[in-house]
């Protein structure tokens, strides 16, 4: 016993008179260097699903670090693990093998879950309208925790009254001690029976939280009172001087051992168990009192500072991990102001929104409270998304609908001309529907197709007999080579739209009138024909221009979005080699399809096959191109 822990004791006067505990609390004292509190660390991982299986143990809140590695089997896997595990009842030794499986079976279903709600919400459904269905794996995995925490509590009850037993046993021992320090007994007997005390002591067990500082004081005290009554012989003294400086050498020892401990947990608490065996053992040589204690107490205070610095990294990162969810917060919120009007604005909006969700879920919590708040932040966000999605694409549906009635009607005019034989009045009538037709926006998908052939079936039925009629009239084939070479100047001037759909409507359109156009003079036929496909050619190279365009702004955008990601190093490492390998493979196909070219002969199957193989270097190339535009990009960042 040292200097400080003899004037924090009270002394009584008289034997008989028990000192009363003068501290109730753990503190860093001289001897007692442990730190009293532990940082909190939040792990928000599993919360939802363990309230969604009725995994609430107040128990588990100790650390998830542990020797065993369950993170690559799956949730079947851990089960049958954990069945056998519970099997034995030795709850101390199976404690963080359960608490291990138990992480990670969580985790899983968490992330099911995640996915679950996330395609939900894809579906157009409403979050608050979700109800998770219980996988009967859970049931079964609650049925084998509920064994463990079962025995765990038997263990528990066991172990609080095997304290108090303890308790009992030990202040037996403090009325020994009293006893015997007031015995006139020889030296030798009288020692022999205080030793034997001293080693009944400690092989008695722990006591309940709540006594621990009042008994050791207690002891202590007594301990000092019996070398101060039998004036033990110096030679004794110092033998049991130099065996209480051997025991403490050997846990100064050991405890140095901790600071090469990777594990934080354990190291600290092995250190909390050397602590309590430090206080066991009795004073030491005088000389070498405050020697032995400074070396044990700077080895304290060094795995102290390690695990103050691991739990302040654990601080720092939860606090990376709310920047970064702070900023996908406003990055969503900025999406809730724009302005969306059509399907494909809304579908690549949607598209952000779910990368946003990604880049969530692969982000670590923050601290509870604040991860909560955040959370809520940003699902609001996306609440409020997926809401004003759903009432557009309502109004959509109803207007689809109208769309569909009046094209239905369209079908009923267009079928009642298509057996006329008034060939200009019903021609000029059946292109006016046709007009009409395109100037009415899209129906329902289930619909579209079907609604689309009736209208072109009568327009085709019409335009054919019409054909039939004309056909070899000198007259028709120079008025339809007129109409073509006019139409042929209007697919020339058509101007590429920016949305995709409005380009192949168009298209679709020049195709339909082309072909409702019967035949020509012949001498004009091929050159006409090809004219007409080199436009119709021309337009689907420009509508590719246009949308690589796109392409390349919106990547150049996404691009200048990491730079504020501070893991925009790597991303931006890693796009670079997957654009330089799709380079690479891409030059590769082309060098083999230009070789393949020289194989075919002068066949005609032989010329068509070469042309496919054309439009697919051509395609390469074009592809090529775009890569290589968004690597720039890249390497301008």
């Amino acid at each position: 016993m040292n200097a400080n822990e003899r004037n924090e004791m009270v002394k009584p006067e008289e034997l008989n008179i028990m000192p009363e505990a003068v501290q109730t609390e753990v503190k860093v004292t001289d001897e007692n260097p442990i730190e009293e509190t532990k940082p909190e660390v939040v792990e928000n991982i599993g919360e939802l699903t363990d309230l969604a299986m009725g995994v609430d143990d107040e128990e588990e809140n100790e650390d998830a670090e542990t020797e065993y590695d369950f993170s690559t089997l799956n949730k079947l896997q851990l089960i049958e693990i954990l069945e056998e595990t519970v099997q034995d009842t030795d709850v101390v030794k199976i404690k963080d093998k359960v608490a291990s499986i138990k992480f990670n079976f969580l985790k899983i279903c968490k992330e099911e879950r995640d996915q679950e709600m996330e395609q939900f919400i894809l579906d157009g459904g409403d979050k608050e309208n979700y109800e998770h269905v219980e996988d009967p794996l859970e049931a079964r995995f609650r049925a084998a925790f509920n064994i463990f925490r079962e025995n765990k509590a038997k263990y528990i009850d066991a172990l609080e009254e095997q304290k108090v037993a303890n308790l009992q046993q030990k202040n037996a021992i403090l009325e020994e001690l009293k006893q015997l320090i007031s015995s006139e007994e020889t030296l030798k007997k009288t020692y022999d029976e205080f030793r034997a005390l001293q080693d009944k002591w400690k092989e008695i067990g722990q006591v309940p939280a709540a006594e621990i500082t009042n008994l050791w004081n207690n002891y202590h005290f007594l301990i000092e009172k019996f070398y101060d009554k039998v004036k033990i012989n110096r030679e004794l003294r110092d033998l049991d001087l130099k065996k209480n400086l051997e025991a403490k050498i050997e846990i100064c020892e050991k405890t140095e051992e901790l600071l090469l401990e990777k594990s934080v947990t354990k190291a600290f608490k092995l250190l909390q168990k050397y602590h309590d065996e430090w206080k066991e053992i009795g004073p030491v040589p005088q000389e070498k009192k405050d020697e032995i204690w400074e070396r044990f107490k700077n080895t304290t205070d060094k795995i102290n500072q390690v695990r103050r610095e691991h739990y302040s990294k654990i601080q720092d990162e939860q606090q990376a991990n709310l920047d970064a969810k702070v900023a996908i917060c406003e990055k969503i919120e900025e999406l809730l102001n724009d302005s969306i009007n059509s399907i494909g604005a809304w579908q690549k909006k949607s598209n952000e929104v779910n990368e946003l969700f990604k880049l969530w879920k692969s982000v670590g919590p923050a601290q509870k409270k604040q991860n909560d708040e955040i959370w809520n932040r940003f699902k609001a966000s996306m609440d409020a998304f997926f809401s004003n999605k759903k009432e557009f694409f309502s109004r959509l549906k109803e207007q689809q609908i109208d769309n569909y009635n009046r094209k239905l009607q369209l079908c009923i005019e267009a079928e009642a001309l298509a057996e006329s034989k008034e060939w200009k009045k019903a021609t000029d009538q059946i292109k006016k529907l046709q007009e009409e037709w395109k100037k009415i926006g899209p129906v329902p998908k289930r619909h579209s197709d079907k609604i689309w052939k009736r209208f072109r079936s009568a327009c085709d039925t019409f335009f054919t007999s019409k054909s039939e009629h004309f056909s070899g009239v000198k007259g028709v084939e120079e008025e339809n080579l007129r109409l073509k070479r006019e139409l042929l100047e209007r697919i020339k001037a058509y101007e590429i739209q920016k949305e995709r759909s409005a380009n192949m409507e168009a298209i679709r359109g020049f195709q339909r009138e082309w072909m409702a156009v019967g035949f020509v003079p012949m001498k004009y036929k091929d050159s006409l024909q090809e004219d007409y496909r080199n436009s119709i050619d021309a337009l689907f190279d420009k509508m590719k221009n246009n949308e690589n365009e796109i392409s390349t702004a919106e990547y150049r955008t996404m691009v200048e979005g990491l730079k504020d990601n501070p893991e925009s190093r790597d991303k931006v490492r890693r796009e670079r080699n997957i654009l330089t390998n799709k380079i690479t493979k891409l030059r590769e196909e082309i060098v083999v399809l230009e070789n393949n070219i020289g194989f075919f002969t002068g066949s005609k199957q032989s010329e068509l096959m070469r042309a496919e193989y054309e439009k697919k270097i051509n395609r390469s190339k074009n592809e090529i191109k775009v890569l290589e535009a968004k690597l720039k990009i890249l390497n301008e960042q």
